[in-house]
Order: C-alpha cells, then sequence, then structure tokens
C-alpha cells in the first residue's frame, strides 16, 4: 500500500503549493478535485494547464492517484443530469489523460440521491452508472463510485447490489470507511465486504453516528487506523489509502490545511508502522 492525501482538504490551495508540500511531508499522490470551489474546476483545466499539473506531479514523484468528480446522477434532472454526466465523462478523459502505465486512470464519484431513493432509483443508477462505466473502460479508465452517507447509496449492500447488477471489472469502489463507521458498521464487518471491490480509499475519523456525527482530520478522533490497516492488508488490498479532511472540519475557525496534512501524515505513518503493514517506496 501507498500513502496519499485527498485534495478535499485544500480546496484554494494552488496546486504548486500544495504538491511539493504534501511529497516533503512523505505522501505519495494526490486525488485531484475538479468540481465548483476547487481551483481546478473542470473547465479550467486547459491543455497547457493539464500538462502543467501532470508534470508537476511528476518531478515531485506524485502519482495521480484520481479524478474526483462528484456529480448527481439520481435526483439531477434535465439539463443539471445532463451537465453532471458531461462532468463526469469529461473527467473520464482527464484522468486518462493523466494516467500512467504505473497509475491507471481512476475516477472518484458519489451517487448522489438520498437513502429512500434506493428501491424506486436501484435500477435507474445501474443505468447510469452503467453507461459511465462503458465511457471509461473505452477510455482505459476505472469508475469508483463511492458509499457515502446521506445519499442513495449509503450501505454495503446496496453497493454489492449495484457492483453486482453492472457486473463490469472497470465499475469499481471508493472505500471511504468512515461513512461505514458512522453507519455503526465496524471494521470487522466493512473491510471483508467491501476492500475486495476497491479500487481507492479515503480515511478521516468521526465521533458519533449519523446523522448526529462530526467528521474529524485522521487522528482527531477514536479510529483505530492499525486494525484498519491490518484488515485492508488482510483483505489483499494494495492500493493508496488516502488521507482526507471533510468540508465539516474545515469549517472550523483553527483549520489550516497543512497543519492538518501534517497531522494526518504522522497519525497514519505511525499506524502503517504499529499495524505492520510495509508500504510501498515507489
Amino acid at each position: 500500500m501507498k500513502l496519499g492525501y485527498c485534495q478535499w482538504g485544500m480546496p484554494a490551495v494552488p496546486l504548486e503549493q500544495a504538491v511539493p508540500r504534501l511529497a516533503a511531508m512523505g505522501y505519495q499522490g494526490i486525488e485531484i478535485a475538479v468540481i465548483p470551489r476547487f481551483t481546478t474546476e473542470l473547465s479550467t483545466l486547459d491543455g497547457e494547464r493539464r500538462r502543467a499539473i501532470r508534470k508537476l506531479c511528476d518531478e515531485n514523484h506524485m502519482a495521480i492517484t484520481a479524478v474526483a468528480a462528484h456529480s448527481d446522477i439520481v435526483s439531477a434532472e434535465g439539463e443539471d443530469l445532463a451537465a453532471n454526466l458531461r462532468r463526469l465523462r469529461d473527467a473520464i478523459d482527464l484522468a486518462a489523460e493523466w494516467a500512467r502505465p504505473d497509475q491507471p486512470g481512476i475516477v472518484v464519484s458519489l451517487a448522489g440521491g438520498s437513502p429512500d431513493e434506493w428501491e424506486a432509483k436501484r435500477d435507474m443508477l445501474a443505468d447510469r452508472l452503467g453507461e459511465l462505466d462503458r465511457y471509461a473502460t473505452a477510455c482505459g479508465v476505472t469508475y469508483a463510485a463511492e458509499l457515502h452517507i446521506g445519499t442513495v447509496l449509503d450501505l454495503p449492500d446496496k453497493m454489492i447490489w449495484l457492483l453486482d447488477k453492472v457486473h463490469s471489472p472497470t465499475l469499481r469502489m471508493n472505500f471511504d470507511i468512515r461513512h461505514c463507521e458512522t453507519m455503526g458498521i465496524p471494521i470487522a464487518q466493512s473491510v471483508p465486504l467491501l476492500a475486495p471491490l476497491s479500487v481507492h480509499t479515503h480515511v478521516k475519523d468521526q465521533r458519533g453516528l449519523w446523522p448526529n456525527h462530526e467528521f474529524l482530520t485522521p487522528g482527531e478522533g477514536p479510529f483505530d487506523y492499525v486494525e484498519y490497516l491490518r484488515a485492508m492488508d488482510a483483505a489483499g488490498y494494495q492500493g493508496f489509502i488516502m488521507a482526507e479532511v471533510s468540508f465539516m472540519r474545515q469549517a472550523k475557525a483553527d483549520y489550516e490545511p497543512f497543519v492538518h496534512a501534517a497531522f494526518a501524515y504522522r497519525v497514519l505513518d505511525y499506524a502503517f508502522q504499529a499495524a505492520g503493514v510495509s508500504r510501498d517506496p515507489n
């Protein structure tokens, strides 16, 4: 496994500042978000900017682990749905452009919607994800759907049903385990089920259960990263473990992105050592 950082924790920080400092901390990769609010919003990334970002990451020995293009494809309708589907296809094109032989292109997205829409809209979701997956497959990209509290895709059994329904080797999962923990599903239950389906991860910390929960920076809460890493290793996961800081945590007055990134790195690096799980140095 390797250790990376989600740009989610630095929406206003230019990558020219973020990438060198994150690399100096020891992070081995970065997930780049292309949705509104970020300095890397998709419409701002012309050909020159895309090449500059790829060069910046290469020069700092940072993999681009995924393109985050979170877009609602369940509740959105009309022009909004068309725009969201277009963003996802354009993000797939971008992931293909940034891919390397040892760094395959991955696009991460929530499904949107709400938990109570599952029964009525799950077949529609499978159809739309199947279409996006076929486009991703043609581009050599893996599409990673994310299980997330408060969305139509909020529980492991829903994710398993969806992946079985679409039944494609290039439709996989982004595994943010804190969304399982927040629903009261422990490591021992979620990891054996979901790690084998996953190509990318997020880790953060949290207190409380949904909807009365609080997301925190890795290390600020009670989550057992040593147990988690041992379980992920036992399940055969070999990809990136990605530190993430939620917008909920960023909204607090004491938030400073580089301080929290460094803190998360120390917590996770120590957890790798304490768990006896090796990190791939390459």
